[in-house]
């Protein structure tokens, strides 16, 4: 009983989604204890609850409260039109201007795009803009 009362409050104070299943086999283990069974296989059944919870539904947990992703303003980003305000090459990055604000940018297939041309901003790789540009360019 002891370590499902250590295994939750570590859980409490991390939220990691971890030490959740070891509480909950030790939980399990409360009542298997009272059959007559080495405390050797009563450590192996612990272990092996606590395997299988761990790596059978722990992802689906993790899916379902999506801990460890952090949505951003960033995503809003992708699918916008922005301006570029400074030439993009194959070799060297340009400037696209988004929502009043300049970022650095490549463009989608490495072809080269020219000042002032409308693009279409594809995603985000850290601070770039991967951008394409707009078919209705003239």
């Amino acid at each position: 009983m002891g370590l499902t009362i250590l295994f939750a409050l570590i859980e409490a104070f991390t939220l990691g989604l971890t030490t959740i299943w070891f509480a909950l086999a030790a939980l399990a283990m409360v009542f298997l204890s009272m059959l007559p069974l080495p405390f050797s296989f009563q450590v192996l059944i612990f272990l092996g609850i606590s395997a299988a919870l761990l790596f059978f539904t722990r992802p689906i947990a993790v899916k379902k409260f999506k801990i460890g992703k952090h949505k951003t303003n960033v995503d809003s980003l992708i699918g916008k039109h922005a301006l570029v305000t400074r030439q993009i090459c194959e070799f060297e990055k340009g400037e696209v201007k988004i929502n009043g604000q300049f970022w650095s940018a490549r463009s989608d297939d490495t072809s080269e795009i020219k000042a002032g041309v409308k693009c279409e901003i594809v995603r985000i790789e850290g601070v770039h803009a991967i951008v394409r540009p707009l078919a209705d360019n003239n």
